[in-house]
């Protein structure tokens, strides 16, 4: 039988935790080298099933942003 946890499948789940997890990894050890400590803690607390993590690698780490 199909376990499932609040309507999805065990191993639904389990991908989706297994793809999140080294997009995070890499997407925070980048913005701790960084010093971002705003995206360090969005993307500490905010689960996008790896898009914020992704986007955060490929697309606002290489940004560089202008201080007054």
């Amino acid at each position: 039988m199909n376990q499932l946890i609040n309507g999805m499948p065990v191993w639904a789940i389990t991908l989706a935790t297994l793809w999140t997890i080294p997009w995070k990894g890499v997407a925070l050890w980048k913005a701790a080298q960084k010093k971002d400590k705003y995206w360090f803690v969005a993307l500490l607390l905010l689960n996008t099933v790896g898009i914020l993590e992704i986007l955060y690698i490929f697309v606002f780490s290489k940004m560089v942003w202008k201080k007054k």
